[in-house]
């Protein structure tokens, strides 16, 4: 079920160019590490749209380095003293909002082990009542749209109009190139959802490590996406914290240098007519897709049927397996992944088993 609009502002008053950019270690460790990382930044002409560091750090494990503390406030004051950026840090919970008001930072972060609580999202909501700060929110660590949309609809209703989220990937067991999944397909449904929403990619974190940040970075910006968020470090090798997915002044320098970024619309009649020719051209093809899955579960509750009558199972592992390698084969040759074609056949499959299981139940 999809829910109402935010009905929220927009996230920044200033004029920026696309990728707006919050760059800044993962933690500040030392007041000299903080201002030499901004010097580098300085040094290579980038002026970030937001200066991060992470003063309070919730690990996975005790014994890691865990923040800083409030002492770290006061070496982002300085930043944006000498430098003229905004600041912004992660909050989790009612201290941390104080603490960060009180010295003048300017715009909040809920970290994704925040997200999925939703009653610390709550004891941060309520202690910005009648604040109007922006704030943005980190989706949760687990792969869970509602509760995304939960944290959101919290804050609004404490009064933060001026609201964003940051996309940071999501947890999965296993081995992966990404440290935390990109699983696209949760922010892009968002957006669609509310799209009015201001949206970053954390590339960092998805990454983790740093030959893979400028793919994901452009990744996000070929599906506008307002910005990244970049973590940098002037001695990433000697970070207290997530050393691997750091970047130094230059080395960020290099990943915005190379980044496309692309247009949402053209004023192109030609553009225009060639676009919606095809778009038109996908949507007739669309429907008979759907039109042909219609006819497709007609057949299954004929399938269920003949199952329930001669008492068989609906699971049948070898036909599955069966309809699996064959449709790789002919995907492959059609130009389409092994990975795109079990997604869609998993779906079908799965669709299938439930119009045959209420067959099977009715009396």
């Amino acid at each position: 079920m999809e829910t109402e609009a935010l009905s929220i502002r927009p996230f920044t008053d200033q004029v920026f160019k696309r990728p707006y950019l919050i760059a800044g270690p993962c933690s500040a460790e030392t007041e000299e590490q903080v201002m030499s990382t901004a010097a580098q930044m300085a040094e290579q002409g980038i002026k970030p749209d937001l200066f991060r560091a992470g003063i309070w750090k919730p690990r996975t494990r005790p014994g890691s380095f865990e923040g800083i503390g409030r002492p770290g406030l006061s070496w982002l004051k300085k930043v944006k003293e000498e430098y003229g950026w905004k600041t912004t840090v992660e909050v989790a919970n009612t201290q941390h909002v104080f603490d960060s008001l009180k010295a003048g930072v300017d715009v909040l972060w809920i970290g994704a082990r925040t997200t999925v609580n939703p009653f610390s999202v709550q004891e941060i909501a309520d202690a910005l009542v009648g604040v109007d700060i922006p704030v943005l929110v980190k989706n949760p660590i687990n792969p869970d749209l509602s509760l995304w949309i939960g944290s959101l609809e919290r804050l609004k209703k404490a009064g933060i109009t001026r609201l964003g989220v940051i996309h940071r990937g999501f947890s999965a067991f296993g081995k992966s190139i990404y440290r935390n999944l990109p699983r696209w397909e949760i922010p892009i449904e968002l957006i669609r959802q509310f799209p009015e929403l201001f949206i970053i990619c954390d590339a960092s974190h998805i990454c983790g490590n740093r030959p893979g940040l400028w793919e994901v970075a452009q990744r996000a910006m070929d599906l506008n996406y307002d910005g990244v968020m970049l973590e940098t470090h002037c001695n990433p090798d000697a970070a207290w914290s997530d050393a691997a997915q750091q970047v130094t002044g230059s080395g960020l320098k290099s990943i915005l240098d190379r980044l496309t970024i692309r247009e949402e619309k053209s004023a192109d009649p030609k553009f225009i007519d060639n676009i919606e020719d095809i778009r038109h051209q996908i949507d007739v093809i669309d429907s008979e897709v759907l039109n042909m899955l219609g006819e497709r579960m007609k057949l299954a509750d004929k399938i269920g049927m003949f199952k329930k009558l001669n008492n068989i199972s609906i699971l049948q592992s070898g036909r599955w397996n069966e309809i699996i390698e064959k449709s790789h084969e002919k995907g492959k040759k059609l130009g389409l992944s092994e990975e795109f074609i079990t997604k869609i056949l998993t779906a079908i499959h799965e669709e299938s088993i439930e119009h045959q299981e209420r067959i099977m139940i009715e009396s």
